[in-house]
């Protein structure tokens, strides 16, 4: 599931949007004006940003090089401006591609899928690395941080961190994991699930706050 920030301060416009892209099982996170959108894009991991222009507390012509001196996070911008000189003006501040506004949010969801396509052939390594919330994994290095620190994690907690990674929000029943994890023909019992559960949740715990992995009774686990 692609991570997709939004950055658009009309909030029905908004809305839709976000409807659309969670229709289409995109994972999304909405941000209002402009300093809190570049907040989000620089702080954290996104497949992909829509990116308004016109925008409160900064434009996003100003966000859009800010995020391209970092990151080479895919960018495809949204704007009522529809000139010439306005497209060549987004493109060459780092944008990907240029949507003006009205536009079909089928469009929207074909140009996002096409770019995200075009950025995974140039850097397979993109799909390579999962992020939830400051948690994040690259299954190529073999690495895990939370927030800034490393994660020591032996082989088999890395493979269940992916196999949540992969699926946040969705109940993933013990069977699952353990077919998934250790095998379709492991000799060991769904109760070791349980086992390493408790240990990813020893590993990836905030003081005092509920684990991200929750327990949903007679079933199994989901990563939220």
């Amino acid at each position: 599931m692609k991570r997709i920030l939004l950055i658009e301060d009309e909030s029905s416009l908004s809305r839709v949007i976000e409807l659309e892209l969670r229709h289409e099982h995109f994972i999304v996170q909405t941000a209002f004006d402009g300093q809190a959108g570049l907040e989000c894009a620089l702080n954290d991991d996104w497949d992909l940003v829509l990116l308004d222009v016109m925008l409160p507390e900064l434009n996003g012509i100003e966000i859009c090089r800010r995020i391209r001196a970092e990151k080479t996070t895919p960018i495809i911008m949204l704007t009522a401006k529809s000139g010439i000189a306005d497209r060549v003006l987004g493109l060459e501040s780092g944008a990907d591609d240029y949507m003006p506004k009205p536009f079909d949010a089928r469009e929207l969801v074909a140009r996002i899928r096409a770019l995200l396509r075009r950025t995974e052939m140039m850097d397979p390594c993109r799909s390579s690395r999962l992020t939830f919330r400051d948690i994040r994994a690259d299954i190529l290095a073999r690495v895990v941080t939370k927030g800034s620190e490393l994660v020591d994690l032996t082989k088999r907690e890395f493979d269940l961190l992916v196999m949540f990674l992969r699926h946040p929000n969705v109940v993933l029943s013990r069977e699952q994991l353990l077919d998934n994890v250790w095998g379709h023909h492991s000799p060991v019992e769904t109760n070791v699930v349980d086992v390493y559960v408790r240990y990813l949740r020893n590993k990836l715990k905030d003081p005092g706050k509920k684990s991200c992995i929750e327990t949903v009774r007679g079933i199994g686990y989901v990563l939220r």
